[in-house]
């Protein structure tokens, strides 16, 4: 029997590809001559780079960069033979500062462009970007700025980092873009269907997380609408209203309009990526999981958009998570066979998290169990 084993990370616990290996000691406790295939993956966000390195057998790389209040740090990031793999919270992400550092009217995603442009030195014309994780609100002017565009205030003086000054911007420079950007092809990895501005926009659903008051917002909303205004009136089309735009604070905006990049699905594109249609052609079961499965889960997330993958192949797949919140009634729809949770009891959130891993191997023996006595009963 083939099982593929096909996870994203449970956030604050274990990477994907951790996932998989504990689930791979569940499977064996039942299934112990089962031929598995580990397959770690990610929509985009935390674990976008270990997944498509895992598969594609690519190769780490670390970088300096600055952080988003611009300290330098060391940023990973990953290569594979045709194309380089970025995740924009490595250099630019939320978990690179303490809770009082947080505030978007300061913070920056130039560190992001940093790695773009190691990736173009290292002579890369095909980029991978995922945007999960942000603790900007700059619509990507801060990596923009890495790459040699200039933001003027209406004195002609340069403005500074982060989102807060973006509402006294007058007029951008264009003349000292990397020219190595146009012969890129750089695709957006986000599982965030937000437009750039509004009630839906960057600032209204993701920047409180950020650190951003009531007050702070309406200035953070004042200045991407003033960057929409100006960035489309000189580019001649409008981009603000495209589904991601309002990714990663308005990166994915900041992305399409200065680099010309393509904005896709992170799950679909990650699968694309590694081929995962070929990987379980000839599979009999899918185990996925990620660490809480929701109403939510249906928009994007591993399980569903892998769920999408087997339904079209008619395969059964488990999903094995920390937590189910809600019915089931949507998530079986989009073609996941079964859910299995694995709590065996109620606990504190901090103690499920400390003995998340057992709980993983345990829980997905559970499922193993219940298939195998579905098949001695058959």
């Amino acid at each position: 029997m083939k099982i593929v084993v096909a996870p994203d990370s449970f956030k604050g616990t274990n990477s994907s590809l951790k996932v998989a290996g504990l689930m791979e000691q569940g499977i064996l406790r039942v299934f112990p001559k089962a031929q598995i295939v580990k397959v770690p993956v990610a929509d985009g966000g935390e674990g976008t780079v270990e997944a498509v390195i895992t598969a594609m057998n690519g190769n780490w790389r670390e970088t300096a960069v600055n952080d988003p209040l611009g300290r330098g740090i060391m940023a990973q990031w990953g290569a594979t033979e045709d194309f380089a793999v970025i995740e924009m919270a490595e250099a630019s992400g939320l978990t690179l500062l303490k809770d009082n550092e947080r505030n978007p009217l300061k913070t920056s995603s130039y560190g992001t462009g940093q790695l773009i442009e190691e990736a173009l030195n290292r002579g890369y014309r095909k980029i991978l970007i995922g945007l999960g994780g942000s603790a900007t609100n700059d619509g990507g002017t801060g990596m923009a700025r890495a790459l040699g565009i200039r933001f003027f205030d209406a004195h002609g003086k340069e403005i500074s980092d982060g989102g807060g000054n973006l509402r006294n911007l007058a007029s951008i420079n264009l003349q000292n873009l990397d020219p190595r950007i146009i012969e890129t092809e750089i695709t957006i990895a986000s599982d965030v269907i937000n437009p750039l501005l509004g009630d839906q926009g960057a600032t209204a659903t993701y920047s409180a997380q950020k650190g951003a008051n009531s007050s702070m917002q309406k200035t953070l909303e004042e200045g991407l609408k003033n960057l929409a205004d100006i960035t489309e009136k000189k580019l001649s089309h409008t981009l603000r209203k495209i589904p991601g735009a309002g990714a990663a604070g308005g990166l994915g905006f900041g992305l399409m309009a200065f680099c010309g990049a393509h904005l896709s699905s992170g799950i679909d594109t990650v699968l694309d990526y590694i081929n995962f249609d070929d990987i379980i052609v000839d599979a009999d079961l899918i185990i996925t999981g990620e660490g809480k499965i929701d109403g939510q889960s249906i928009f994007g997330k591993v399980p569903v958009g892998i769920a999408k993958r087997c339904k079209k192949r008619n395969l059964p797949l488990i999903a094995i998570v920390g937590d189910i919140v809600g019915s089931m009634d949507q998530i079986h729809q989009t073609g996941i066979t079964a859910v299995m949770s694995t709590l065996n009891q109620a606990m504190p959130l901090k103690e499920a998290l400390k003995k998340s891993s057992k709980m993983l191997i345990d829980g997905t023996e559970r499922a193993m169990r219940l298939l195998k006595l579905g098949m001695d009963l058959q």
